[in-house]
């Protein structure tokens, strides 16, 4: 499930748009803090229930972020708190503060999500003794907005893979890259290898190689092209990759734009489009040798007529190779988007986008 985060600190009609664009992307929840200022809680506590109302037309979960202060701040008890379920709201993350048995009497009223980094097996063992509801509990990661305090990857994949065996989904943040939150604005990624990362490689990571059930943008925005990224993907099915051409030639260029599929037969070397031979896409002319240069990774090439029953073969490297005079070199992969070629696997659809 994807996800992004919304802060109340900022007017809620403002997002509506945004919240509304990405809910037509493919993104279903919602994620928001409740840690309210004290001298302020009345206009917290309108944005919270507009907010609410947002996601309910959009068919979005809605998980707070609160503690036992905020909580009071908003007129509820723990004894009252499934109340806000009536706001728009889906379930409460609860962190530090908030005593287990009263956790778990929770879990039976509504989603939980707990500290997916702190939890330990003699805190969750005590949590299944006071009558926890696994069946309503999720483990969250928390994000980092201090560079260099960000989780570590091994740490973070033994966690994970302890939480689910107890059954648990587990969620982390992936930051934004238009509208940064501050006060840093340096991303909010719960790992630190995310940090400087595309958002939609570091979702691809948390999603195909970490095996992340749920993936939230941390901070405030996505970007355009990010967001039609995640579309293609969500959407339809396809990895859509940013490239610069060598050639100024339109009609080769506008075939490297069609959908394509990497061969079910997957090469360790290349992507190999299936469709560029099986469907004939450059076309019955000889392709002539141009540009046959070094194939640096992330280089999209054509085979040339040198390479006889090969010619037209669309490949892109996903290694450095040599130089080889039956193949041209017609572009390459942008260095944001050249992590995203190892998710191309046999049978994966893939389209170029030249910029």
């Amino acid at each position: 499930m994807l996800g992004i985060s919304v802060y109340l600190s900022e007017p809620i009609e403002n997002q509506r748009e945004y919240i509304q664009k990405l809910s037509d992307k493919g993104f279903q929840s919602i994620f928001t803090s409740l840690h309210i200022p004290e001298d302020n809680p009345d206009l917290f506590k309108g944005r919270l229930i507009e907010l609410g109302a947002i996601a309910k037309q959009n068919n979005m979960e809605l998980i707070a972020d609160i503690s036992p202060k905020s909580l009071h701040y908003l007129g509820y008890t723990w004894e009252t708190a499934d109340q806000l379920l009536t706001w728009g709201l889906t379930g409460l993350r609860i962190d530090y503060g908030v005593e287990e048995n009263i956790i778990a009497q929770q879990s039976n009223k509504m989603k939980i999500a707990l500290n997916a980094s702190t939890i330990t097996e003699e805190s969750l063992n005590r949590l299944k003794s006071y009558g926890l509801n696994t069946s309503s509990v999720e483990a969250w990661h928390n994000f980092y907005p201090r560079p260099e305090t960000g989780l570590e990857r091994e740490e973070f994949h033994e966690q994970n893979q302890w939480l689910k065996s107890e059954g648990l989904k587990v969620m982390a943040f992936i930051p934004g890259d238009k509208k940064r939150r501050g006060p840093l604005f340096k991303g909010l990624p719960t790992l630190e290898d995310h940090r400087a990362l595309s958002p939609f490689v570091a979702f691809c990571d948390l999603k195909f190689k970490e095996k992340v059930d749920k993936i939230l943008v941390g901070d405030f925005e996505l970007s355009d092209f990010v967001l039609e990224q995640f579309s293609a993907l969500h959407r339809d099915g396809y990895f859509l990759i940013r490239a610069k051409s060598y050639t100024e030639n339109k009609e080769m260029l506008n075939v490297f734009e069609k959908i394509q599929t990497n061969r079910l037969d997957s090469a360790r070397d290349c992507i190999r489009s299936m469709e560029s031979r099986e469907y004939g896409l450059i076309g019955t002319n000889p392709v002539e040798p141009f540009h046959t240069i070094k194939r640096s990774i992330g280089s999209i090439t054509v085979d040339n007529k040198n390479y006889g029953r090969y010619q037209g073969e669309i490949q892109i490297t996903k290694t450095s190779l040599d130089e080889d005079e039956k193949v041209n070199v017609i572009g390459r992969v942008i260095e944001e988007d050249i992590p995203l070629l190892k998710y191309i696997k046999g049978g994966k659809k893939f389209k170029i986008c030249w910029i």
